[in-house]
């Protein structure tokens, strides 16, 4: 049996009682930067993979041409994921361990840039462990990015061969979990995108014009 856990919103514990709040978080990566409201974090989770998101203010400090200066959006992973042993009796909280990445899209724009233009939506493939491979620009991700995203996760074992996996790595029952999970995954990921559009989630107050910045959950 595949079960899926998610974080969500607070506001929206009174309608959905059964589900876990997400974690709000004070940041501060970049000198003299701050977060308006905090970072949000969703997680849906199978047996051997999950799929995470949450809300993203970003610098690159050595940026590509034509891709300085600040980006805000939403990163969204698949992960694989761990139920960790207990730590007391049988009633004690379980460890839960988001570990290493499969695949990621960044629905990125430039700050600069008019809010929900998602002029840097890319995604990356594969990663060298921790590390992503090199930004890749795709037709759709930033017109259509709900229709994008939706088609990638309904193919999970595209993206484990992509990564250079294989389904024997995460267990076949997932793929049929996650692709029913979809719709789901969508919602959430929807609401997160219009929030940064209205300027209520990767948005940072700062005195001063950062280098290098990095706020959020992942």
């Amino acid at each position: 049996m595949h079960r899926m856990a998610q974080l969500i919103d607070a506001p929206s514990l009174a309608t959905q009682p059964t589900r876990v709040v997400a974690g709000r978080s004070r940041c501060g990566e970049a000198v003299g930067t701050c977060c308006k409201e905090g970072v949000m974090f969703y997680v849906f989770g199978f047996e051997r993979v999950g799929v995470v998101m949450g809300d993203l203010y970003f610098i690159d400090p050595d940026p590509l041409p034509g891709q300085g200066g600040a980006e805000r959006g939403v990163r969204l992973e698949v992960r694989l994921v761990e139920r960790g042993d207990l730590k007391g009796s049988i009633y004690s909280a379980r460890p839960i361990v988001v570990d290493r990445p499969v695949w990621r899209a960044d629905l990125l724009e430039a700050v600069a840039g008019p809010p929900g233009s998602l002029d840097r939506a890319h995604h990356h493939p594969a990663f060298q462990g921790w590390e992503p491979g090199p930004r890749c620009f795709v037709e759709g991700l930033a017109t259509r990015p709900l229709d994008w995203v939706g088609a990638r996760l309904s193919d999970l074992d595209a993206l484990l061969e992509q990564a250079g996996m294989a389904a024997v790595d995460v267990g076949t029952g997932d793929t049929e979990a996650l692709r029913q999970a979809v719709p789901e995954i969508l919602d959430a990921l929807g609401k997160l995108l219009d929030r940064v559009k209205a300027g209520q989630l990767a948005s940072v107050s700062s005195d001063e014009e950062s280098a290098s910045a990095r706020i959020g959950w992942l």
